[in-house]
């Protein structure tokens, strides 16, 4: 049977490159078994000496493909985001990189004529296929499990448990505590795992036959693990022991803070805020990360609009007064008060903070944390700043009435003031401060503004769908902005970038009201919240309704994730 058309096209690619002289060339194509398949490889190799990787790169040539050095391609957080890894394994094929448009794929059967289709419908990009050998693509998609250290799977398996398990499943071995190996290890899997799947918070909540662990992402909890009732104590003591919190104290809430670098090999610098508190079916834990790492955001990647922006900048510039930001936990405050004091700080401005945790450390600044063990509070922190000489002052937050009057009294004696409030928008927070007991003149003559802010999931770029706007929708859009038009939303399945939730990171929304004569003269009045509300927007505010349908309109956002972030506005 003579050589079929591939594999005559190989044995004259090694006679190009000289592997095969025109003898063994005329032997090759005088044989009668068949050498489909593999047949022709082992061959060459066997009677004629010619070595597998020459064989690879003369295939390469029969076929008009690039060689792919699979072997020299890094594995990174970002190779599956395109496609992802359970198909790579199925289809065997590995993203090698992006050239404009064109995404390079490593194969292993370029005669599959399916499977360019495939990569493609996943990919959502044209592609252009290297040729790799089947052993180095499996290596590099299948690694050897000798090879590689304890995965977070591991860890869990140690205690008796994986992902998604919902059946309570026996320790084996010993009784698990919090000395345990397994149980150190997957506090610390927890955590790393966390980290780099972009987790905000860490909720570990005890149920009646099992442990949740769940991660803030974007905004929005998403489930990750159920371990076993018996595994929560231990765990929780193990947490507790990492922030130095009394782990014999069940009984009452208790807030500590854990250095994860203590505790870790890797160059993890981050830092986390940790909650305990007792619940119905044992303690719970909540954990906020603190990135050390990261820096402050310029004002300009915050979300403010060019208008709000402007506005904002005048207030901070301001030589006295208070600037308040309001909002639930997580919406964006903190960020946003770094990146203001990063931009106004030089080395002629004295700024002190008092903070509660000091969630960045930004050069310049002498920033004080918090400790109420000791009586160090916000308060106390604020006594001591007015005499120490000091241009701007950062309060982490306004709880009480001792803070309140010792934050005016400091805006009204040539200080720039900067705090947080827990209000629902911008014209609350005057009302918030009068419950608190402060006079209402004394608010008129020290505010700057109030800014009220969220964050809202960003639709990701890759896979949003246009559409028109239709019926309540298009209503919302007119009523609030005066136009309508072409918007978007997100896609059903989303793609390998979003993770399949069609949204990938976050915006902020912002309503800035800026104190003006008008605006003065109503609190002198103690007028209600509409109708200073009513007054800021005479003067040109922007609700938080309408700056998130603004972030909708420029294409950052869709209708579904404005209207469940804030409603429309009365």
């Amino acid at each position: 049977m003579p050589l079929g058309k591939i594999q005559a096209q190989i044995v004259a690619a090694l006679g190009e490159l000289g592997r095969l002289d025109a003898r063994q060339r005329a032997a090759l194509a005088a044989r009668t078994e068949d050498l489909s398949g593999d047949a022709l490889d082992k061959l060459l190799q066997e009677e004629f000496g010619v070595t597998p990787f020459v064989i690879h790169v003369a295939r390469a040539r029969a076929l008009r493909l690039g060689l792919c050095p699979i072997a020299r391609l890094h594995v990174g957080p970002h190779t599956f985001e395109r496609i992802p890894l359970e198909f790579c394994q199925q289809n065997l094929v590995f993203p090698a990189g992006q050239i404009g448009e064109f995404l390079l794929v490593a194969v292993a059967n370029p005669f599959d004529a399916t499977l360019a289709a495939k990569v493609k419908a996943v990919a959502g990009k044209k592609i252009i296929r290297l040729l790799a050998r089947e052993k180095d693509l499996r290596e590099k998609l299948f690694p050897k499990e000798t090879a590689r250290p304890d995965g977070f799977d591991d860890v869990v398996q140690k205690i008796g448990s994986a992902y998604g398990d919902d059946e309570e499943v026996a320790l084996a071995g010993e009784d698990v505590s919090e000395e345990s190996g397994p149980i150190i290890q997957l506090a610390n899997r927890i955590i790393e795992d966390a980290y780099f799947s972009g987790t905000s918070d860490i909720h570990l909540e005890p149920q009646e036959k099992e442990i949740v662990i769940r991660n803030r992402i974007d905004g929005v909890c998403h489930e990750k693990l159920r371990l076993p009732k018996k595994v929560g104590p231990a765990l929780v003591a193990r947490l507790k022991i990492m922030c130095n919190l009394d782990i014999a104290e069940r009984r009452l809430p208790q807030d500590g803070r854990i250095v994860f670098k203590q505790f870790t090999k890797k160059s993890l610098d981050l830092d986390l805020r940790v909650s305990t508190a007792p619940l119905n079916h044992g303690e719970g834990v909540v954990m906020r990360i603190l990135d050390k790492q990261k820096t402050t955001l310029p004002m300009t990647a915050l979300g403010f609009s060019d208008e709000n922006l402007a506005r904002y900048r005048d207030c901070i510039r301001q030589p006295y007064g208070m600037i308040l930001h309001c909002g639930p936990t997580g919406s964006g405050k903190s960020m946003t008060l770094y990146s203001a004091l990063n931009e106004i700080n030089t080395p002629d401005i004295v700024i002190r903070t008092a903070e509660d945790p000091i969630e960045y450390t930004l050069p310049g600044l002498n920033q004080m944390q918090m400790n109420r063990r000791i009586g160090l509070t916000f308060a106390t922190a604020l006594r001591a700043f007015l005499r120490q000489d000091p241009d701007i002052i950062l309060v982490g937050e306004i709880r009480d009435e001792e803070t309140a009057g010792i934050a005016i009294e400091a805006a009204l004696t040539g200080h720039l003031l900067i705090s947080t409030l827990h209000t629902n928008d911008a014209p609350t927070t005057v009302s918030r401060l009068t419950d608190m007991g402060i006079e209402p003149f004394m608010i008129s003559s020290s505010l700057l503004g109030v800014c009220a802010q969220r964050l809202m999931r960003r639709v990701c770029k890759q896979c949003r769908q246009p559409y028109e706007p239709e019926g309540r929708e298009k209503d919302l859009l007119e009523k609030a902005l005066g136009w309508s038009g072409p918007v978007h939303r997100a896609a059903p399945k989303g793609c390998p970038k979003c993770g399949g939730s069609g949204y990938k990171g976050r915006v902020g929304i912002h309503e800035l009201m800026v104190s003006n004569e008008e605006l003065v003269a109503a609190i002198n009045q103690e007028l209600e919240a509409a109708e200073l509300k009513r007054i800021a927007m005479r003067a040109g505010m922007k609700t938080l309704h309408q700056d998130s349908l603004l972030k909708v309109r420029e294409g950052f956002t869709t209708i579904t994730e404005a209207l469940s972030t804030v409603p429309p506005d009365m």
